[in-house]
């Protein structure tokens, strides 16, 4: 006999489906108009399908599927970088510039340890709309919660030699710790 689905496990199959077939992430406002439900229906559903583990992240777009094939032929560095606030957009641009995305910042918190956050940006339109969020939001750059602005990047790109060229910007603009 064939278990009947309840109508939230529907939904999180709908949700899933939804997130493996976008080529762009979906915010919460856009999932829940497509399956009929709030947007806060929406994260606590996410966040059921994270507790799964199921490969959604969580960006300043909107939610991501993060499936084995977008990980293929990618080269991954971690960048450790220090600047003022001020600075962020520049960073940032340097990287997708260079044809290198930038997948999160880490900071090391005195009381909560490593402090994680998604970006996932690789162009200029998104640095910008990152940026934007970030304003409007008046919110406050993760690397502010570190003493001296110290942060790190998850970066990938196609090539080595795009992450070295963009390393070689980020020297120059004495953004780079090394």
């Amino acid at each position: 006999m064939a278990t009947k689905l309840t109508p939230s496990e529907v939904r999180r199959a709908q949700i899933l489906q939804l997130l493996k077939q976008a080529t762009m992430p979906l915010t919460g406002k856009e999932i829940g108009e497509q399956t009929g439900v709030s947007r806060q229906v929406v994260v606590g559903d996410i966040n059921l399908l994270k507790a799964v583990d199921e490969p959604i992240v969580a960006t300043s777009r909107g939610y991501l599927y993060m499936s084995e094939k977008q990980g293929t032929g990618q080269v991954e560095k971690i960048a450790v970088c220090q600047h003022t606030p001020n600075q962020t957009e520049e960073e940032l641009t340097i990287f997708v510039d260079h044809g290198v995305t930038v997948k999160d910042v880490r900071v090391e918190h005195p009381v909560y340890g490593d402090l994680t956050a998604s970006i996932m940006v690789s162009n200029r339109m998104e640095v910008k709309e990152f940026i934007t969020k970030v304003n409007a939001a008046k919110a406050v750059y993760l690397s502010a919660l570190s003493e001296d602005h110290t942060h790190l990047h998850t970066v990938t790109a196609e090539t080595t030699k795009q992450i070295d060229q963009a390393f070689e910007a980020l020297r120059k603009a004495g953004i780079l710790v090394e």
